[in-house]
C-alpha cells in the first residue's frame, strides 16, 4: 500500500509514517515538576540513572527530548523521557536528581516549570 504525493510520486508506508512524526505539533505545559532518585527500573525498561538528564511524564513518547525551565529562576535544561509519572496530583513532570540540580530545586524537593519538546 503506498500514498500518493502531488505530481503522481508514491511514498513507501514506512516513509509515510517517518513524515508524519517529523510534522508532528509542538508540545508545550507549565505546571508543578518534583525529582526522584530511586535506581530501580523505568517503565521504559531501563535503569533509572539519578546523575542521567531524564524524566518521567505521564504521556509523553518514551526519548522525547524536552526543554524544562524552572519559572522562578530562569535556569533550563533539555532531558529525555524515560519513565512514567508522576503519581502525584498536580504535578506535571518528575525529573531525575541531576537535572533537578541543574534546575536549581533539589532543597525545595518542587518548583514551577514550563516544558517544550525540543
Amino acid at each position: 500500500m503506498h500514498k500518493r504525493l502531488s505530481r503522481g510520486a508514491k511514498i513507501a508506508p514506512a516513509a509515510a509514517l517517518f513524515v508524519t512524526v517529523l510534522s508532528a505539533p509542538a508540545f508545550a505545559q507549565c505546571g508543578s515538576a518534583s525529582w526522584y532518585a530511586l535506581t530501580s527500573m523505568t517503565a521504559s525498561g531501563e535503569r533509572m540513572n539519578p546523575a542521567a538528564m531524564t524524566a518521567a511524564h505521564r504521556t509523553l513518547p518514551f526519548g522525547t527530548k524536552l526543554r524544562v525551565t524552572n519559572k522562578h529562576n530562569g535556569r533550563s535544561v533539555v532531558v529525555r523521557i524515560n519513565d512514567r509519572g508522576p503519581f502525584v496530583r498536580g504535578r506535571i513532570l518528575d525529573l531525575s536528581k541531576a537535572a533537578a540540580a541543574r534546575l536549581g530545586f533539589i532543597r525545595a524537593g518542587h518548583t514551577r516549570v514550563c516544558l517544550k519538546t525540543q
